[in-house]
């Protein structure tokens, strides 16, 4: 029997996990779209004069059919002008109708380029905010769950401008020359029945569809969760495998289809109750009109044009307005849509660039920063404490090493350094320049780190060794990838660097992946070099030529590696002992073997263990 996990945490969106999600209206999120619709204000304005003309020739297009079938009754009318009228409204008729064609068209020619910009700056400015965001926003994200709101926001775009300026715009400014015509050449009734059934049919529209709009975001979130299993499971395929959970998978993964099925069979029902009720206004109102040009006809006061004329234009009102209950909810759910890309958008960096920030100035390139910490504290969640008052220094040009068992805070000193996290308290300085006073940018620049986790793109292999510095020549990717040990490994590849990699580098084994990591790094030539166990997923062969090649690299560069096999770090001309945050010991490899302390039996256990083995 598979167990029962409590996930309420995978319930947490990944604009939820930003924090920053409040009340916004609807107006503010059209407010946010705004500057982007406007950047190509001359287009709009034409788009918006088109419509007007549009809706002028699409009014006219009934009144000319009024006029032609009034010239039609010969009873009263010279030969020669029944050869004359009919022809001449014939072919204005014809004009109008071409001409309302003619200028929708061009409205949505002029305005196609103000909505595929708006569709491409909002994308393009969520995915560099993303990038801008903290490591602890990636780390708590679902992924699945972003990438369907940035998928849906950016289609929600398309439909609002869609719906609101191709339906409800044209519509509005088609209601209001309607109901100015009926009161002006008609009885007032006309007008005010028209006006009535309208007023009578938005209110019922809108209530109900604001009703039914939490069915909706009930579906989309079923959507999103189950989305949300589905590629995370896809992702973790082998730990699926491993424990024999697709079974187990498969039920979390239907569990929230089934949430999904019922939130979608009640919106269903209640779309049902909405449209019966909408036809009913209609049909209402469509008898009332025609009620009153009857008997305009039959006393005389109205002709048969007339009675056609009536009857053509609210056909022409009404037909849009069988669909306003769609459109109405189709654009509440985009507003809705756009509101949780805009909150992506809006997400809290956490950590950001202080205004004005200078670029990171490495004094000496050619040996590297001399790094500082200053009393550092940090913590992730305040009620673990990771790092306490660390303090030492790096000079420019030197070997730091970093061990303890896991836990202390190894790795945390690399996160720092690369600032995904701020400090709570202390200083950290390179080349004497604290590292929240310089652009994020070039501080990542100067620094290369090989990580103990190595994910790579799905690409091919030297796709990922030039992600070290794109654009560099196949022949300084070649010397990469000989300084990390593994060229005689590609050329074995049927495809040599073209040899793909797959999700995350799966295809890859560990020490594969990890002289990919280090080769990338290689090539991008950083003042400082961080490796994170670089060498843990390496044989035992290829880790001592590599660590020779690492040796001789990190010569002439400010160099930190935290380790775990301490003879990695013999050479380092310090080592750092870490234990629960704090620096326990410090000194040379010699010298920490004198002090015959925690160091000298981290040592002399893995002597025996390499004896054992």
């Amino acid at each position: 029997m598979r167990p029962h996990y409590n996930r309420s945490s995978d319930d947490v969106s990944g604009l939820e996990i930003a924090g920053n999600r409040g009340k916004r209206t609807d107006w503010r999120v059209v407010g946010d779209l705004l500057p982007y619709l406007l950047a190509y204000k001359t287009r709009v304005v034409l788009a918006i004069a088109c419509l007007i003309a549009a809706k002028f020739a699409n009014l006219g297009i009934p009144v000319l059919l009024k006029q032609l079938i009034d010239a039609l009754d010969v009873r009263n009318s010279v030969p020669t002008s029944l050869l004359v009228v009919p022809v001449g409204i014939i072919v204005g008729y014809g004009l109008l109708r071409f001409s309302a064609s003619l200028f929708s068209e061009l409205r949505e020619a002029l305005f196609s380029r103000v909505t595929q910009h708006a569709v491409r700056q909002i994308a393009l400015d969520v995915f560099q905010h993303l990038h801008a965001l903290s490591l602890r926003f990636h780390l708590g994200r679902q992924t699945g769950g972003v990438s369907r709101d940035i998928e849906r926001g950016t289609r929600a775009i398309q439909s609002l401008v869609s719906y609101s300026l191709y339906s409800i715009l044209p519509t509005v400014i088609e209601f209001g020359l309607v109901l100015g015509y009926f009161a002006v050449f008609y009885d007032i009734w006309f007008a005010a029945i028209t006006l009535s059934a309208l007023v009578i049919y938005i209110a019922f529209t809108i209530v109900v569809t604001e009703w039914r709009t939490h069915l909706r975001r009930t579906m989309n979130e079923m959507d999103s969760r189950a989305n949300q299993k589905a590629i995370d499971s896809l992702l973790n395929f082998e730990t699926v495998k491993y424990f024999g959970n697709e079974a187990f998978e498969a039920s979390r993964y239907d569990e929230n289809l089934t949430k999904y099925q019922a939130a979608a069979i009640k919106s269903q029902q209640s779309l049902a109750f909405l449209n019966l009720g909408q036809q009913a206004i209609i049909a209402v109102g469509l008898v009332l009109i025609l009620w009153r040009a009857t008997l305009g006809v039959t006393n005389g006061s109205m002709t048969l044009g007339d009675l056609v004329l009536v009857n053509t234009l609210m056909i022409q009102l009404y037909i849009p307005l069988n669909f306003l209950g769609v459109i109405y909810r189709e654009i509440k759910q985009s507003l809705t849509d756009l509101d949780r890309m805009f909150t992506l958008l809006n997400a809290d960096k956490e950590v950001a660039d202080v205004p004005g920030a200078p670029a990171l100035l490495i004094q000496n390139p050619q040996i590297g920063p001399e790094v500082r910490f200053e009393n550092v504290s940090f913590h992730y969640d305040p009620k673990r404490e990771i790092l306490k008052d660390i303090s030492f220094v790096m000079p420019a040009g030197t070997v730091t090493a970093v061990v303890g068992r896991s836990g202390a805070g190894k790795s945390t000193l690399a996160r720092l350094l690369f600032r995904f996290y701020d400090i709570q308290s202390g200083r950290i300085l390179l080349d004497h320049q604290e590292i929240k006073s310089v652009q994020q940018s070039s501080l990542r620049q100067s620094i290369g780190i090989v990580p103990q986790d190595t994910v790579l793109f799905n690409d091919t292999i030297g796709y990922n060794i030039a992600y070290g510095r794109p654009g560099a020549s196949k022949e300084e990717i070649h010397q990469a990838a000989n300084a990390a040990q593994m060229d005689q490994f590609i050329e074995q590849l049927p495809k040599g660097y073209d040899t793909q990699v797959g999700e995350r580098g799966l295809k890859l084994s560990g020490g594969e992946k990890q002289r990919v990591a280090i080769a990338r790094t290689l090539l991008k030539k950083p003042a400082m070099l961080i490796f994170d166990e670089a060498t843990s997923a390496l044989d035992s062969k290829t880790e001592r030529a590599l660590q020779e090649e690492l040796s001789g690299l990190s010569r002439n560069r400010t160099t930190l590696i935290i380790a775990h096999r301490l003879s990695t770090i013999v050479h380092a001309d310090q080592i750092l002992v870490m234990d629960h945050g704090r620096i326990i010991e410090r000194g040379t490899h010699a010298e920490l073997i004198e002090v015959n302390g925690a160091y000298a039996q981290m040592w002399q256990m893995q002597k025996q263990q390499s004896a054992d083995d």
